[in-house]
């Protein structure tokens, strides 16, 4: 039996997901943000931080957050973009899933104003027994064309950074033992996350990059939203779509990420 039921994650709103033999995600209205994943095993893939905000004064650090419509500081506008910061609303929803839509109306007056395109942006979160399904959509709901760029900023759960690799993304094994912070354009293959907790196989669509991030010791001491060693914990994997496209009037593009745990 599956099932969809509003709950709170700290002070915020948020929609729990049940999907089959007890896999369960949460996803905040803030941001659209998914801050949990327990898989049918009982584990926890999805790192949050223990000093993330959650109460909506600033993004959350940790979990998936919707990057749009501008990746980090490429562009004018607000870093990351303003999807992650704004209120979405609940959509269609069923047996293992919610959808979760942002338009121009939701944004705050000052957002809408430095981005002034009507859109209607969307995020279907889909819970099966060991896989987690996104499919992030942008609509042009204006009569100009728009440029955007888009990636879900995931941190996934590890138990010790010297312990990870990540198959995939160059030629080899990939190890990380401090800070790292790589776009790698062009990714066409699945990846795979292995670390003692055991193995991820991501799959992207739509989506043409892969950007791998870990803020290392200096940095994430330096972060107040993140513990000290809490870097050790956690490896960003993101799909992305770095270099800003073109959307077209009317127009929708579609990009796609599945999560599968890999059992050996």
């Amino acid at each position: 039996m599956t099932a969809i039921s509003m709950t709170d994650f700290g002070a915020l709103p948020a929609v729990r997901i049940e999907g089959p033999d007890g896999a369960v995600a949460i996803v905040t209205l803030y941001g659209a943000h998914l801050v949990s994943w327990v898989t049918s095993d009982g584990q926890e893939r999805i790192f949050c931080s223990a000093k993330s905000s959650l109460d909506g004064s600033r993004a959350i650090r940790g979990g998936v957050p919707v990057i749009f419509p501008q990746f980090a500081a490429r562009g004018n506008g607000m870093r990351h973009g303003f999807a992650r910061v704004s209120t979405w609303r609940l959509g269609d929803n069923g047996d293992g899933f919610a959808e979760f839509t942002l338009t121009q109306a939701e944004l705050a007056p000052g957002v809408a104003a430095a981005w002034p395109h009507a859109f209607s942006l969307t995020l279907r979160v889909e819970v099966l027994l060991d896989e987690l399904r996104f499919v992030m959509a942008v609509r042009n709901a204006g009569t100009a064309p728009f440029p955007f760029s888009a990636a879900l900023h995931s941190y996934f759960m590890i138990d010790r950074l010297a312990y990870t690799a990540i198959d995939g993304v160059q030629e080899g094994e990939m190890l990380i033992t401090d800070k790292y912070d790589h776009i790698y354009f062009g990714v066409e293959r699945s990846i795979v996350l292995r670390s003692g907790m055991g193995a991820l196989r991501l799959d992207q669509q739509g989506f043409t990059d892969a950007v791998v991030w870990n803020p290392g010791a200096a940095d994430s001491a330096a972060l107040a939203d993140m513990e000290g060693d809490e870097y050790q914990h956690f490896v960003c994997i993101e799909p992305a779509l770095i270099e800003p496209v073109t959307l077209e009037a009317g127009a929708t593009w579609t990009g796609r990420h599945q999560i599968n745990v890999v059992y050996a």
